[in-house]
């Protein structure tokens, strides 16, 4: 079986430049490093492949620019069999939804791919919509937050938090989940294993061509949002102390309140 775990290069620095014309990050010129949530997914795969005895192979899945090669040569140190990397200019600007439809067809390519493991979210876009919207293109049943995996009798045992409440469920693959970061404690890159990532394995390289894409539906023409504007928040202190009649203080208050939609 293969287990196709999806790594993202995010930025290592909150000083990150925004293009003002198309609203776009400018990846290229930021450190980057593996999504957090994206290795707590990585432990998970090589957890299940050694419940599996090892009858598994785990995958590591990017789309990026060609620097998002260092973050799947990290995927590899830590104990990755084999890494891809969708990178293409036309796949630029893309959003989660033409994320998704590029990342689907890579998986379709892979052979023999049974899970597909997601982290919960992104730290530069926090929209958590990759993982679910992947399953969709791909046709297959999704299970989001897990904070336990088990693997028995070639079913999957997944526990699912939310707020105050827990989920069980019970799922064959192939399915995708995306991980929780209280799922576990991703391990290190061990010497030996950085060196095997350099000198033993490779990182595979598709294009736009290897993958067969609907060109209206990947990159900035394929994605349905847009950034209309990139501002920091300001605070304007319009504190005031007010006195009189208590009564007639609330009621200016309340009244304060609902002109400005608060209330």
């Amino acid at each position: 079986m293969n287990i196709v775990v999806t790594v993202k290069q995010v930025p290592r620095t909150q000083s990150v430049n925004i293009d003002s014309q198309t609203g776009i990050m400018e990846r290229g010129r930021v450190p980057s490093m593996i999504n957090p949530a994206d290795k707590h997914a990585l432990e998970a795969a090589f957890c299940l492949k050694a419940a599996m005895d090892d009858k598994a192979t785990v995958t590591a899945l990017s789309m990026g620019p060609p620097q998002a090669e260092g973050v799947l040569r990290e995927a590899l140190a830590m104990g990755a069999d084999q890494a891809v990397l969708l990178c293409d200019a036309v796949f630029a600007g893309a959003d989660t939804l033409a994320t998704a439809y590029t990342l689907s067809r890579a998986v379709r390519k892979l052979r023999d791919v049974g899970i597909i493991l997601c982290g919960s979210h992104s730290i530069d876009g926090e929209t958590g919509q990759v993982g679910p919207q992947l399953a969709g293109f791909l046709n297959v049943p999704q299970v989001t937050h897990a904070d336990s995996i088990v693997w028995h009798q070639r079913k999957l045992t997944i526990r699912s938090h939310f707020e105050c409440a827990h989920r069980i469920i019970q799922v064959s693959p192939p399915v995708l989940i995306t991980v929780s970061t209280s799922l576990n404690s991703p391990r290190y890159k061990t010497m030996n294993g950085v060196l095997r990532a350099f000198r033993d394995k490779t990182v595979t390289i598709w294009q736009h061509s290897d993958l067969h894409l609907n060109p209206i539906r990947i990159g900035i023409n394929g994605s349905p949002t847009r950034v209309q504007k990139i501002f920091c928040p300001t605070y304007e202190n319009r504190a005031a102390v007010h006195t009189g009649d208590p009564v007639e203080l609330a009621e200016g208050m309340v009244a304060l309140l609902a002109q400005n939609n608060y209330i």
